[in-house]
């Protein structure tokens, strides 16, 4: 299940993309389907190595030619272990919510994107994530739970300071807003609840078959209360004729495709 539209993104075969915050990482796993290289970065141990994992198996299933320059690496949102332009595309979804210091953050972001690049941030959507508030305090008010509620405007405003463009944006995911309204109104960690439960199937149903039926509905309710903003953003290439990217490349970490020397340390949680 993706938040990015990779076609409005623009990644391509031969892209060296960073997926910030990958998670469990569905979009470094389609961007490497793609042909590009990946980074996918995240602060927790577990998500990486789960993510390296699923990488090699994709190698064994033939989904990925071996040797496929694609890892998955642990660092610090707050301090990217990598060069000024070295990235093509940048992925940072549903992350930026979570930072305290979210403008150190973007300033990173805008930092390894080469001039001319392009990068999607994606965040929870402004009204239904204020309704998730509203209704549950444990939605939120946990140890790396959402700190911030983004507008749109505050968003574009707050990457525009950090050097970037914005190019467009649109909303997704509509089908899984009422589910988190469920959530937070039986109580987000009450998942035997029978209405969750059979929400949650459809939900799968959804990511997993794809049905007419589910993709029309998220297609008629992401404009209304899709869960995620996914705004575009582009970095201005001017004055970046002949630098950045090629040299750049060698200074990434341990396991992505340059490196040469010793692995940087590891950052803290972002």
């Amino acid at each position: 299940m993706l938040t990015v539209d990779y076609e409005r993104l623009g990644v391509g075969s031969g892209d060296l993309v960073l997926d910030l915050g990958c998670g469990f990482g569905r979009h470094a796993f389609e961007a490497a389907r793609r042909g590009a290289s990946v980074v996918a970065l995240d602060a927790g141990a577990d998500e990486v190595a789960q993510v390296r994992g699923t990488l090699a198996a994709m190698v064994e299933a033939g989904e990925l030619a071996p040797g496929h320059p694609a890892t998955a690496v642990q660092g610090d949102a707050l301090a990217l272990p990598f060069a000024d332009g070295t990235f093509d595309r940048v992925i940072a979804s549903e992350v930026l919510e979570h930072i305290p210091d979210d403008t150190a953050a973007m300033r990173e972001l805008a930092r390894v994107l080469r001039p001319g690049g392009a990068m999607a941030v994606t965040v929870p959507r402004c009204v239904p994530e204020a309704i998730n508030w509203a209704l549950s305090d444990e939605y939120h008010d946990t140890p790396g739970g959402h700190v911030r509620i983004y507008r749109r405007s505050t968003l574009e405003r707050r990457l525009t300071s950090a050097g970037l463009e914005p190019t467009g944006f649109h909303h997704a995911h509509g089908l899984h807003t009422p589910y988190w309204w469920l959530r937070c109104l039986v109580g987000p960690s009450n998942e035997s609840n029978p209405a969750v439960g059979a929400y949650h199937k459809v939900l799968v149903w959804d990511i997993v078959r794809a049905p007419l039926v589910t993709r029309v509905a998220d297609r008629a309710l992401s404009p209304l209360i899709g869960k995620s903003l996914v705004l575009y953003l582009t970095k201005p290439a001017a004055g970046a004729a002949g630098s950045g990217l090629t040299a750049a490349r060698p200074n990434l970490p341990r396991g992505v495709p340059g490196r040469r020397g010793p692995t940087p340390t590891q950052g803290a949680a972002a």
